[in-house]
């Protein structure tokens, strides 16, 4: 079989969004400038109510990251020293490293073959010291929320929801952020709605809480003058929110041409060789990463680079392996689903400039890996 023309592939194309948007991208910019309200501005506050629009809640918060946004949850939540959070170890390091920033206590449990969180597994992880449980919805595909909403109603648990992939997604008809008592958003440069840096947002129908949050971020200040607890600066760029703002009304469209690829790819890809989780009838996943399940899986991501195909790998190490976690007891073997994917995993191109002959590009590739 002769060799495919080669073609350059990449994973991510920032260039291509900027291409884009460029004249709307530097009108903004100098609307911000000419403004001089680079904290605090107008488009904050508008990009907050619109962000709660969307997502069908009473509030939503701006803050400078996702993993301010998980602090922030936590803090109104109540959780600190002490207390337990369920949660997964095949997440970005965010999740857990913000609970142990206030001073709680990771729980892993497992997972289940698409990845996120294992309910049976959780529901036998509560002890008396659990206070909530944080869902992580990896790869843009949201958990089972009635499975969880229901353990949480079980135990008085709360619910924070790691939306940090899933902008966008919905669980039988609610959006991502929208189902616990707190949805936890990062808007950095790789997400499908995304700033040209860090940015978060927070998502809640508790007005009480949305008001203490919007205190925190900016250091507790309720007047220039006057500190009415320790807080933080985490408040959010006004001209990051200006781009946030423009590309909101975009992101269903993005999502959308994701999910076209991640069809494609499900169509041309050999079930043989590659695992790549089907999507469940009552959900909508954004694809902020499709993410494949092979054997052989780094010499196939060196075999994809030398023909001009950029992946990834999320994440190669699950977090109760890391250094940082060696406290909390863990050792290999602990979680062997987690673990196992871990070494398996690949994440393939497919944002929304992809034509569909990168995507044919690629599907011809792996399968010509496992079958040359």
């Amino acid at each position: 079989m002769a060799e495919p023309a080669r073609r350059t592939v990449p994973y991510i194309n920032l260039q291509a969004q900027f291409q884009a948007e460029r004249a709307e991208i530097m009108a903004i910019t100098e609307r911000v400038f000419a403004s001089g309200q680079f904290i605090n501005g107008p488009e904050v506050s508008e990009l907050e109510a619109r962000w709660a629009a969307y997502c069908g809640v009473k509030e939503a918060i701006a803050v400078n990251s996702g993993t301010d946004a998980l602090i922030l949850a936590l803090l109104a939540a109540g959780i600190g020293r002490g207390d337990e959070v369920i949660t997964t170890p095949n997440s970005f390091i965010a999740s857990t490293a913000a609970v142990c920033h206030v001073g709680a206590k990771p729980v892993f449990v497992d997972v289940l073959p698409d990845q996120n969180i294992d309910c049976d597994k959780a529901a036998a992880a509560v002890t008396a010291k659990t206070k909530a449980i944080m869902p992580v919805h990896l790869t843009g595909r949201m958990c089972d929320m009635d499975r969880i909403k229901a353990l949480a109603e079980r135990h008085k648990l709360v619910i924070i929801e790691d939306a940090a992939q899933s902008i966008g997604s919905a669980f039988k008809g609610k959006k991502s952020g929208a189902v616990g008592d707190y949805g936890c958003f990062s808007c950095h440069p790789l997400k499908n709605l995304n700033a040209a840096g860090d940015a978060g947002m927070l998502t809640t129908n508790d007005s009480a809480a949305a008001a203490r949050m919007r205190l925190v971020r900016n250091h507790g200040l309720v007047d220039r003058n006057t500190v009415l607890e320790w807080g933080v600066n985490s408040r959010l760029d006004t001209l990051q929110a200006a781009y946030l703002l423009h590309r909101l009304g975009k992101v269903d469209e993005t999502a959308a041409k994701r999910r076209a690829n991640a069809d494609l790819y499900r169509r041309l890809l050999d079930p043989a060789h590659v695992f790549a989780p089907p999507c469940r009838p009552e959900e909508l996943n954004s694809f902020h990463t499709f993410v494949v399940q092979v054997d052989r899986r780094d010499a196939l991501q060196a075999y994809l680079g030398t023909h001009g195909v950029g992946t990834a790998i999320h994440y190669p190490i699950p977090i109760h392996l890391q250094p940082a976690a060696k406290a909390l007891g863990h050792k290999p073997g602990d979680f062997p689903v987690a673990e196992r994917q871990a070494a398996r995993i690949l994440t393939l191109p497919v944002h929304q400039f992809l034509a569909e002959d990168d995507v044919r590009y690629v599907a011809g590739l792996v399968n010509r890996f496992f079958k040359p």
